[in-house]
């Protein structure tokens, strides 16, 4: 009598090695081409990467799951959006002043969504190990992701308020939103490893809870509910970014000991030209939402100062400090949004968006919060602007400021150590004299200045008449921004007259 054996059941495979099957599995050595010749960019910036297999993928998803999730979140925010609208969700905001914000957040962040979309794209091809080429494949669909739906979100306020209808043209034209653009020009133009450095680390890990975790709560706060689902439906994309951004430091860092000056250099770097960008969010959080969440002093303490010096603290065991010139940030935190909204309302009238003078109860607000600068330095100054806007003489400054060469924002900062005093710094290359706003962005350019000297400057460009002609009317056509509609104060400007008229048949309907 013969006992038939059963043939072993395959072993099913488990989560873990499913994942390494259909992303580590797709790898392979090259063979009638060097591996030095197919990835050319991996070690040409100087980083030793021994173990490839070391990266741990903090995405791990296969793409089968990715759409299917991804795919859950699209049907909840479309049907938040879809119902926003049809019940006329932007009356249901606390005041149209704070529509301006969103104008800034369209034309100045969102383009940044799509940037970081082509640079994951770009730099992933130039990585050997296939984990962090799958993870730079993943963050690349999440940023286009967010580019669509962030437009989606705020496209429908564009039916009703003006300086948002095209904000494509705008992004790659208008003066302020150079500043952005140059952020994500530069770090495309550099190394893969410094990218992921710039973006998944600083940008992303570091400081992009200051951008969208005040901004979403201040959407929260106002009404704009459509804004707070995409911020939901963002959120959990941006922890898979905060996570890849931490991962790359600490992969290079544990490859080898060479890599730390190098990538102390790069957060060095990457942390100012980050800090500097927030500038315009440190602005709205003060100035551009009528129902404010917390000052930009408190959100710095606690999102850089109190999350990011434990982060720098946790780092410190493979050698890395603190970015330089955070010292420098501590001081400015109780007079950036100030020196920035100042600057702004001097300029308004060549921006896309309006400005004003703070309500007495606003006023009140800023004195309680910035006690030891804000009535000392700047009250003074938006009374006095308040009484020549009264006599008819609504200050605008027409002349054209200076723009620092790295950052490309108007010399509007002030020294560390003295708020009455401009910081202003120069430095010579090849017999030209380059400007720059502090010590952070004037070492930038000493050790690169053949990069920023290409830098592409929107007052220089005005003055040699590449900005579609010699006076303010033609750069505002050239720009496509409608004079009179889109910019000047919002006290009289079509925004607060539709508003206005909004409000006041509501009444009506309501008595």
């Amino acid at each position: 009598m013969t006992t038939l054996l059963k043939e072993p059941k395959a072993k099913k495979l488990g989560l873990k090695e499913r994942y390494a099957h259909l992303t580590r599995g797709l790898g392979w050595e090259t063979t009638y081409q060097p591996m030095s010749k197919v990835f050319p960019f991996a070690d040409y910036e100087g980083i030793k990467i021994h173990d490839w297999d070391a990266w741990e993928d903090p995405f791990r998803l296969t793409m089968d799951a990715y759409w299917k999730y991804q795919a859950e979140k699209e049907r909840k925010l479309y049907a938040v959006i879809d119902s926003f609208a049809q019940n006329n969700g932007q009356m249901n905001i606390t005041d149209a002043r704070y529509i301006n914000a969103i104008k800034i957040f369209l034309t100045g962040v969102s383009p940044l969504e799509y940037m970081a979309h082509r640079g994951y794209a770009q730099v992933g091809r130039h990585f050997v190990g296939a984990g962090p080429r799958v993870a730079c494949q993943m963050q690349a669909i999440d940023e286009l992701r967010h580019a669509q739906t962030q437009i989606h979100t705020i496209s429908h306020y564009n039916k009703f308020f003006d300086g948002l209808h095209d904000s494509r043209h705008m992004h790659d034209r208008v003066w302020y939103l150079s500043v952005p653009k140059s952020f994500f020009d530069d770090a495309a133009s550099a190394g893969p490893f410094e990218f992921l450095t710039a973006i998944s680390f600083s940008f992303e890990y570091v400081l992009t809870n200051l951008l969208f975790v005040p901004f979403m709560s201040g959407a929260a706060f106002n009404g704009d509910m459509a804004t707070v689902t995409f911020g939901f439906s963002a959120q959990s994309d941006e922890s898979r970014h905060m996570t890849l951004g931490l991962e790359i430091i600490k992969f290079m860092l544990e490859q080898d000991e060479g890599n730390v000056p190098i990538v102390q250099k790069w957060i060095d770097k990457w942390f100012w030209r980050g800090y500097r960008l927030l500038t315009i969010v440190a602005m709205m959080m003060d100035y551009m939402l009528p129902k404010r969440v917390m000052s930009w002093a408190e959100a710095w303490e606690m999102y850089f100062e109190e999350a990011g010096g434990a982060l720098f603290k946790d780092l410190a065991r493979y050698g890395i400090r603190e970015p330089k010139y955070a010292d420098v940030a501590r001081k400015e935190k109780g007079r950036l949004s100030h020196e920035a909204w100042c600057t702004f309302y001097n300029y308004t009238h060549a921006a896309a968006f309006h400005t004003w003078v703070p309500k007495e109860e606003e006023l009140a607000w800023l004195s309680e919060k910035y006690p030891d600068t804000f009535d000392k330095l700047y009250r003074p100054r938006f009374e006095y602007w308040q009484k020549q806007q009264e006599a008819g003489k609504r200050f605008y400054n027409n002349s054209l400021p200076q723009l620092c060469t790295v950052c490309q924002v108007p010399m509007l900062f002030t020294e560390p150590d003295d708020p009455t005093k401009i910081c202003f710094r120069r430095a010579e290359h090849k017999g030209e004299t380059y400007h720059f706003c502090s010590d952070g962005c004037c070492d930038i350019f000493k050790d690169e200045p053949e990069k920023y000297i290409q830098s592409w400057l929107p007052v220089h460009q005005i003055f040699q008449g590449n900005c579609g002609g010699a006076t303010i009317p033609d750069v505002l056509a050239w720009y496509h921004l409608n004079n009179g509609v889109d910019n000047l104060d919002y006290q009289g400007s079509p925004d607060q007259q539709l508003w206005d008229a909004w409000m006041k048949d509501r009444g009506k309907a309501g008595g």
